[in-house]
């Protein structure tokens, strides 16, 4: 019974277990959550799904996330999504990096999900009232 109006989250992530508590998280919250477990994948679902969002791990195989970010901005159709990058890496370098990429963020892990929250409404403001 997911609104299928609601925003769409592709949450990128290559630790299932990670990307299963984000995903359940993100869908009780009312998101439409796709996924995908390594950089090159990203590239391919957001291209075919056109996701509202994009939560990044920078740590990926096939593709790190800074590379994952830049082919996706590059499509015409996703220039403008929302890349917000996650990560353990909490050195000021790696947050550079992502941004420099075109991460409007940077989430450390582990993810405190009420700056998530929080984020996932600066960036989805639009949307706002399909969320409960």
């Amino acid at each position: 019974m997911r609104d299928k109006d609601a925003p769409v989250v592709l949450v990128v992530e290559d630790d299932e277990d990670i990307c299963e508590l984000i995903r359940i998280w993100l869908q009780k919250e009312g998101y439409r959550v796709i996924v995908a477990h390594d950089g090159a994948k990203a590239v391919e679902v957001a291209r075919r799904e056109c996701p509202d969002l994009v939560l990044m791990d920078m740590s990926l195989p096939r593709l790190d996330g800074i590379s994952a970010t830049e082919r996706i901005l590059e499509i015409e159709e996703l220039c403008d999504v929302p890349i917000l990058a996650c990560s353990a890496h909490s050195v000021a370098d790696w947050k550079n990096k992502a941004l420099a990429a075109g991460c409007r963020d940077y989430v450390t892990k582990p993810v405190d999900l009420e700056t998530l929250s929080r984020l996932l409404k600066q960036y989805l403001p639009l949307n706002q009232n399909h969320i409960s």
